[in-house]
């Protein structure tokens, strides 16, 4: 094939990376309208439907639906936009002193919205560390630092910490919380005692889960390495997909083998290679659609959504969450009303009206090119 022998310049800017982002922002969105949970509504509850929309939805412990690789994927794009991103600031002349300082400050300022977000869910102060922004606050320090070694070593201290976790997980002794793979009585339940004096009960997620995420974000710095490299385009896409399904099989093989459960509320080691073996395959053929194949005049309406990302983000958690939801579906159900429509009809009209208002209003913004940074 003559494409193999193709090689992209590491300037190029890669509309499969755009799409990736905009995609699973799309998806968050559309949680934020309450979509996927008017899915499982009647009348679709207990219909043949129902399974299929139920994998927008987080597994309630040990199982892998669609829903939990929604985070690994948002950590894992983050990882992979990070040598792009280092390479242009290096070329813009800046030094790395200021580089270095700009992460630290982006960590900080994540770090504060994640915990602004539960401050907001919960209506009043509250210390909480289990937003995906809090645990993007650590990740993105752990792999920038990592980001000046070669790949092997990347690779190598990402499955350190997977073993770390294995192994405070399986010997942690303290009564109560010595049951490695059970729900607000295992390792993780217990620091967040430690960080929060609290544990979140009923969902089983953990604080810590910081620690074995990390791979996720270091595997898209990896990737996102490969792609910036000289090497053929097609050579990329193999590379890639044959680390995506060696990850996979590994994590099933851990799974299937009751060796480590996949656990996506804890994060374990076999939940986080599992997830990733799917981002990484996700990207693969992401990369060799759009980029090389350039089967791409497809993906505009999702990349707006990526183009303006933590902001979209905060809006429908704050805004929407607080007000804008309940605004829209005045209007929608007041009309809507007017000619009998039922719950599950209005429901659904509103979560796509809100849906489209927020497309728009990324697109404005896309437009008028004000691109919120952090």
């Amino acid at each position: 094939m003559q494409n193999t022998k193709i090689t992209e310049p590491t300037n190029t800017r890669l509309l499969s990376l755009d799409f990736f982002r905009g995609i699973t922002m799309f998806l968050l969105v559309a949680e934020g309208t309450a979509l996927w949970s008017v899915m499982v509504k009647e009348p679709i509850a207990g219909t043949f439907l129902e399974p299929f929309f139920q994998q927008f939805h987080h597994h309630p412990w040990h199982g892998l639906r669609f829903w939990d690789l929604i985070q690994p994927f948002f950590m894992f794009i983050v990882g992979v936009a990070m040598p792009f991103s280092y390479a242009k600031r290096i070329k813009m002349g800046e030094p790395k002193k200021k580089i270095t300082w700009h992460i630290i400050q982006r960590c900080i300022i994540l770090l504060a919205f994640g915990v602004g977000l539960h401050i907001g869910y919960s209506h009043k102060l509250v210390w909480e560390l289990w937003n995906v922004l809090s645990q993007l606050s650590v990740t993105i320090i752990i792999a920038y630092f990592l980001m000046q070694y070669k790949w092997p070593v990347q690779i190598a201290v990402s499955f350190g910490l997977l073993i770390l976790t294995e192994f405070a997980y399986r010997t942690f002794s303290l009564e109560g919380y010595n049951q490695p793979f059970v729900k607000d009585h295992n390792f993780g339940s217990w620091m967040d005692m430690v960080l929060m004096g609290k544990i979140n009960n009923g969902g089983g997620w953990v604080a810590i889960n910081f620690i074995p995420t990390a791979a996720h974000t270091i595997w898209g710095v990896v990737a996102g390495q490969m792609l910036m490299s000289a090497k053929p385009v097609m050579d990329k896409f193999k590379i890639i997909a044959v680390a995506g399904l060696i990850f996979l099989a590994l994590g099933y093989l851990l799974d299937w083998t009751s060796i480590t459960p996949i656990i996506k509320r804890i994060c374990t080691s076999s939940f986080v290679l599992a997830s990733g073996g799917w981002a990484l395959l996700v990207l693969a053929f992401s990369y060799w659609l759009i980029d090389i194949k350039k089967i791409n005049g497809w993906i505009f309406p999702f990349v707006i959504f990526g183009t303006n990302a933590i902001f979209i983000y905060m809006f429908f958690n704050t805004v929407g969450e607080q007000w804008f939801n309940d605004f829209v579906s005045i209007f929608t159900g007041g009309v809507l009303g007017w000619f009998g429509a039922s719950v599950f009809v209005t429901n659904l009209f509103t979560s796509l009206t809100i849906l489209t208002l927020e497309w728009f209003l990324c697109y404005y913004l896309y437009k008028k090119r004000i691109f919120f940074r952090i």
